[in-house]
């Protein structure tokens, strides 16, 4: 991978959405919502705070939640997502 996140940014890779309900129905791909969680796939050092170096809350790997959109970018093909490790909510573990 080409890009690597600087300062307490978190760069992610959008799982899918659901693509069908609890009961069974499929839901056409223009009414899904957008995924607010996906995988993290690097970060930045952290951020200073007081002259102290304050790391990212979160890891690679980890399965991150968020509640804003963050900044969409392509690497390799792929869309990603740049987003402040402020702006997660959450891991699931």
């Amino acid at each position: 991978m080409n890009f690597k996140p600087l300062f307490n940014n978190v760069l992610i890779e959008p799982l899918e959405g659901e693509q069908k309900t609890a009961s069974g129905i499929y839901i056409p791909e223009t009414a899904q919502e957008k995924s607010k969680k996906g995988k993290v796939v690097a970060i930045g050092e952290g951020r200073y705070e007081d002259g102290k170096l304050i790391p990212v809350g979160v890891k690679i790997g980890d399965i991150a939640i968020w509640r804003y959109g963050g900044e969409e970018i392509k690497v390799d093909g792929k869309k990603l997502l740049v987003m402040k490790d402020t702006d997660l909510i959450g891991v699931i573990s």
